[in-house]
């Protein structure tokens, strides 16, 4: 990626608090407005808890942005090739993990909490067929995967 310059751009891991990473991002992004610096992009993931990646033209810029903020940590000395955060640019299913057999918990919706044995995995619609233990009559519960979380990998 090159700029109108010619310049490579770089990318740099920013330390936050965990759980505050998108409060951080939103932070330095409404700051970004009242600014006039080379920064590109700000990414945050679930994968990278505890820290945002900053595309930059250098470090110093990153640093012009940061103090007050707050869940700001620090920047990671050193900077990031690309090839290590392209894996964080692609979506994942949500179901890519969940197998049969395995033995799910809702995160959310009427079921949450209640834990259930997964029976199909429609992974082209993102959705998962389960059989939920609490109940009297085993009925098939079809739900999204973003609903739930795998607590027993089936061997």
């Amino acid at each position: 990626m090159d700029t109108d310059e010619g310049q490579q751009k770089r990318f740099y891991a920013v330390r936050t608090t965990i759980g505050q990473e998108k409060n951080a991002a939103t932070m330095i992004y409404s700051r970004l407005g009242k600014m006039d610096l080379g920064i590109q992009s700000i990414l945050v993931t679930p994968e990278l808890r505890g820290y945002i990646v900053i595309e930059a033209d250098d470090a110093t810029e990153i640093e012009k942005v940061l103090p007050g903020i707050s869940h700001i940590r620090g920047i990671v000395e050193g900077n990031m090739e690309i090839g290590e955060i392209e894996k964080f640019l692609e979506p994942v299913s949500a179901v890519a993990k969940v197998n049969l057999g395995d033995i799910v918990e809702f995160t959310s919706g009427p079921f949450k909490g209640s834990r259930a044995r997964v029976t199909k995995v429609d992974e082209a619609k993102e959705e998962i067929t389960v059989v939920l233990f609490e109940a009297t009559v085993p009925i098939p519960v079809t739900v999204s995967g973003s609903d739930i979380r795998v607590v027993v990998k089936e061997d």
